[in-house]
């Protein structure tokens, strides 16, 4: 590919070298329809699982609920319905998301999702449909907005070759890096349900390890968390809401659930950081300790990779006399079952003295070691994937933004 600044209305930034001339530049409603399929009530979905019916929310995903046969073949006759290939999209709530329809039998939700019939722009099919994916759909014409209309979707400005040859070309090699995408996510997904089950068969003991000469280790012992280290709650300034506990110069964050529900197993930076006065207020937690989350999202498990200070939502299990990286891993393993100190449809609050109490199953020192190793090295897997896998979408990104600009 080759760079080209001249004509940039006209003339994509990056494009195969083989190619030159200007791009056409058309309005969709000049020369396309924007069509959508007869309106399902409510009360003609069932859970039958015969023909899926797809709305906003499951366009793309897992349908639902579905029509029956007998409804899907009048109305497919009788009415609108896309071709294969056709780009489908979302014009309510998560406006903008567009997906190849791939021609199997399915139906959609009317005014909510629509398509482009493509019959008669000169434009292929899977090269309008990375010219949409390049589209910022919840601002078009400079509005916010929070529906698509056909009048929006006939005056969108369409770039695009005038030759099908560097069309096809296009096409062809965004679809090779989407492929790439879809690879990885596989790869990361199966990476991530081995490691689910092979951590159910370890602490269930259904997976036992065995020492450097090939014999067993010891039995696992119950014990409680009380008797492996000491469980201290966090603690608040009050009233939180005073600025003179916070300073954004200081290096002690200050922990809340948001920022542990969006952090994996480190913990590495918090919004909010703590003045001298506010830490003095609150429970300092040094790096390296390992905290979990009791109220809200209750027993989200963490590493705390700098010095912070916890409110009365957090314990931290302090002292500990376990092999941290395996308490981790036995606390992420069983972080649903903390729920069990709750009434149905309640919110579940832990305190110091419930997670104390709670027992839990300890193999030998040496046992923890090689079960911490192992899950760890199954973690750097997943993240080496994940690493790729938003690489690869990053690219992407770039690609469509200087190929259609």
């Amino acid at each position: 590919m080759k760079n080209n600044m001249d004509n940039i209305k006209k003339v994509p930034v990056l494009r195969f070298p083989e190619f030159s001339g200007d791009w056409e530049v058309k309005k969709l409603g000049e020369e396309c329809n924007t069509l959508m399929c007869k309106r399902i009530f409510a009360e003609e979905t069932n859970e039958n699982e015969e023909i899926p019916f797809y709305k906003i929310g499951t366009l793309g995903e897992k349908p639902d609920v579905f029509i029956s046969k007998k409804l899907f073949e009048e109305y497919r006759s009788k009415y609108n319905y896309p071709k294969k290939g056709e780009i489908l999209i979302t014009c309510s709530g998560t406006v903008g998301k567009c997906i190849p329809f791939d021609g199997k039998k399915s139906y959609y939700q009317d005014s909510n999702i629509v398509w482009i019939d493509n019959s008669k722009l000169r434009i292929k099919n899977e090269l309008l449909y990375y010219v949409f994916c390049n589209i910022n759909w919840g601002k078009l014409n400079s509005t916010t907005i929070a529906r698509i209309y056909t009048s929006d979707l006939k005056s969108l400005k369409l770039k695009y070759p005038r030759e099908i040859q560097e069309q096809q070309k296009i096409a062809d090699f965004l679809t090779q890096v989407d492929r790439k995408i879809e690879l990885l996510t596989k790869k990361k997904q199966l990476l991530e349900r081995y490691k689910k089950g092979v951590m159910q068969k370890i602490f269930s003991q259904t997976l036992r390890f065995k020492d450097d000469n090939g014999n067993a280790y010891p039995d696992w012992e119950v014990k409680k968390f009380k008797d492996v280290c000491n469980i201290k709650r966090g603690a608040s300034p009050r009233p939180i809401s005073d600025s003179k506990w916070f300073d954004d110069d200081s290096i002690i964050g200050w922990v809340r659930i948001s920022d542990v529900t969006k952090s994996k197993k480190y913990l590495e930076k918090t919004v909010q950081y703590l003045s001298n006065e506010g830490v003095k207020k609150s429970r300092l937690v040094e790096k390296g300790n390992l905290i979990m989350s009791i109220c809200a999202t209750i027993g989200k498990p963490i590493y705390t990779n700098f010095n912070v200070c916890i409110h009365d939502g957090f314990v931290v299990f302090d002292k500990l006399s376990e092999n941290k990286e395996f308490i981790y891993y036995y606390l992420d393993m069983i972080k649903k079952t903390w729920y069990k100190y709750g009434q149905s449809g309640t919110q579940v609050n832990l305190n110091s003295d419930i997670v104390s109490s709670e027992k839990i199953n300890l193999p030998s020192l040496e046992e923890q070691t090689k079960i911490a190793n192992f899950l760890t090295e199954l973690d750097q897997k997943i993240n080496l994937v994940e690493k790729q896998l938003k690489g690869t979408k990053d690219y992407k990104k770039g690609l469509l933004q200087k190929m259609f600009v």
